[in-house]
């Protein structure tokens, strides 16, 4: 039977190979996270614009509302009829649950052009309990300039439905807010710089001097060197062909060009109104010690009544006996290892067994100790 040895020339070869497979699982880096240009950045300039307007919604089935309290749909009404020759006498008292005082908000995208078709969203300003079944009334649309650019008319798409009897009342989500899908036309355009000048800026959405760097290099390996500058952390200078139709055909080559992205900057998020929190995979902990314990007071109130005697002309007096408890749990000092990973930080902290809120406490108090490397925000 052969043995193999050293000395064949298939295990020679083998050996070396699988060596090399195994040193190379511990020294090869992992493979860059990739993005599209159109993901990290966005042309400085072409974005959507935020539109408001005031009107009335009408045709409610008597959940509109009271004009006993909202004056100013009273005195909207009367405005709009005024327009339409419909003069109110003086003095006459209009009390209508017909109507009510609605705020609309709609965005405009960009490139939007007149004669399009947007969506809105329209909410109420009174007191109207339903705006189920009502149809609001043209309403201009003003940008921040306080210029006009769409109208909005149609009815609205309510989400929420309700019911009430005999002071009992069962409501599923909101009725005093709808939309109405394409119910405002574009009136006016606003102009972008995309065709203004020999170059655009690209802004990236969040600053990275590397993800800069990068956006820069990539879009000169495809357009040729000099046609993007990186200027700072955030914006991208890039050299534009002169006529339209190129501008636009030299955008649709770099947008969907691959950006390799660097690791983001280690980050704990903290929601303090849910307790939710958000750690990154680049959040390191150094090692360090934790006590935790809860802290509880209970306090409880019993009624004492005391009788007067019989025949003493007194009179019945009632006190109240409270009983105050404190606790204090104990907490034992827990060693939290140092974790170079995700996994190694979450497995410490689970560690520690405390509520959402408690490790929103604990998150701070290791940041102040200088054991979390990471920046600690809270929203």
């Amino acid at each position: 039977m052969h043995r193999p040895s050293l000395a064949d020339p298939l295990l020679r070869l083998t050996i070396p190979l699988g060596l090399l497979a195994a040193s190379a699982a511990l020294w090869w880096p992992h493979e860059a996270q990739a993005a599209r240009l159109k993901e990290v950045a966005a042309v400085q300039g072409v974005r959507s614009n935020q539109l408001v307007g005031y009107g009335l919604v009408v045709g409610l089935d008597g959940t509109g509302d009271q004009t006993t309290q909202t004056p100013f749909t009273t005195q909207s009404l009367n405005a709009m009829l005024q327009q339409m020759g419909v003069t109110v006498p003086p003095g006459t008292s209009v009390q209508l649950r017909n109507v009510a005082a609605v705020m609309v908000t709609a965005t405009l995208p960009a490139f939007a052009q007149p004669g399009q078709a947007i969506d809105i969203n329209v909410s109420s300003m009174g007191n109207a309990k339903s705006l189920r079944g009502g149809t609001l009334v043209a309403t201009p649309l003003r940008g921040a300039d306080g210029q006009i650019y769409a109208l909005a008319q149609g009815n609205l798409i309510i989400g929420g439905a309700g019911a009430s009897a005999g002071g009992s009342k069962v409501q599923v989500n909101t009725l005093n807010a709808g939309r109405v899908p394409s119910g405002a036309t574009v009136e006016r355009s606003v102009p972008t710089p995309l065709a203004q000048g020999d170059s655009i800026q690209l802004d990236l959405n969040a600053a990275d001097y590397s993800t800069a760097r990068e956006v820069a290099k990539v879009i000169n390996g495809k357009m040729g060197p000099g046609t993007a500058q990186a200027l700072d952390g955030r914006t991208v200078r890039v050299r534009m062909p002169a006529e339209p139709d190129a501008r636009v055909g030299f955008l649709a080559d770099i947008e969907n060009l691959d950006i390799a992205l660097a690791a983001p900057a280690a980050r704990v998020v903290v929601n303090a109104r849910t307790g939710s929190v958000v750690v990154n995979q680049a959040v390191t902990l150094n090692p360090c010690a934790v006590a935790h314990g809860s802290l509880s007071v209970t306090i409880s109130s019993t009624p004492v009544i005391s009788q007067p005697g019989p025949l003493s002309g007194g009179q019945t007096v009632v006190s109240e006996k409270a009983d105050i408890q404190l606790k204090q749990d104990g907490g034992s000092l827990i060693q939290l290892p140092a974790g170079a990973k995700l996994t190694d930080v979450v497995k410490a902290l689970n560690s520690l067994g405390a509520t959402p809120q408690e490790l929103l406490a604990i998150l701070q108090a290791i940041k102040a100790a200088g054991a979390l490397n990471a920046e600690l925000e809270v929203i």
